[in-house]
C-alpha cells in the first residue's frame, strides 16, 4: 500500500528583479530583495534591485498565509539557474515596509521581514547565481507558493 501524499504548490504571488554589479551574496543569515535603484558593497544580503514589490506590496493570498505562519517556498529564477528555498511565516509579521523584503534564518521580526526560519541565506545560495545577477542587463523572477498536502 503506498501511504505517499502528493503535494501542490499553490502560486501566491511574482515578484522581478534585477541585478546589480555590487551583488555579492554574502550575509550568514539573510537573503534581501529591494526596490531601491541601487546598491552599495554594505548590502551584502541584497542579491536583487528595482523589485516588482516590497512585503507590503504582496498579495493578500501571500499576506494571509505569511501571517498565518504557513510554510512558504520561494523559488527564485536567474537566467539558467533556479534556486528554491523555504520559510514559515508568523502571526507578529507586520509585512508593512515600503522598500524591501528580508528572508531570514533567525525569527527576528521586523515591518521588513517575509519570513522566518529560512532554509538558506545569500552565502549559501549557488555562486553561479550571484555571478549572473551581478549583470544589471540580468533579471531575478521570485515565485512564492504555498504547499498544500493532497490526499
Amino acid at each position: 500500500m503506498n501511504s505517499a501524499k502528493k503535494v501542490e504548490r499553490i502560486l501566491l504571488d511574482e515578484i522581478t528583479a534585477q541585478g546589480h554589479p555590487n551583488v555579492l551574496g554574502t550575509h550568514r543569515t539573510t537573503i534581501e530583495i529591494t526596490t531601491e535603484n541601487f546598491l552599495t558593497i554594505n548590502g551584502n544580503c541584497i542579491i536583487g534591485i528595482m523589485s516588482s514589490k516590497s512585503v507590503n506590496d504582496y498579495s493578500p493570498k501571500l499576506k494571509e498565509s505569511i501571517q498565518n505562519g504557513s510554510k512558504i517556498e520561494i523559488e527564485m529564477i536567474a537566467g539558467p539557474f533556479r534556486e528554491i528555498i523555504s520559510g514559515f511565516g508568523h502571526k507578529d509579521l507586520t509585512l508593512s515596509n515600503d522598500i524591501s523584503m528580508v528572508f531570514r534564518l533567525s525569527e527576528f521580526i521586523s515591518d521588513r521581514t517575509a519570513l522566518i526560519g529560512c532554509s538558506k541565506s545569500s552565502i549559501e545560495l549557488d555562486r553561479n547565481f550571484i555571478k549572473y545577477l551581478k549583470n544589471p542587463s540580468n533579471k531575478l523572477q521570485i515565485n512564492f507558493y504555498q504547499l498544500v498536502k493532497i490526499e
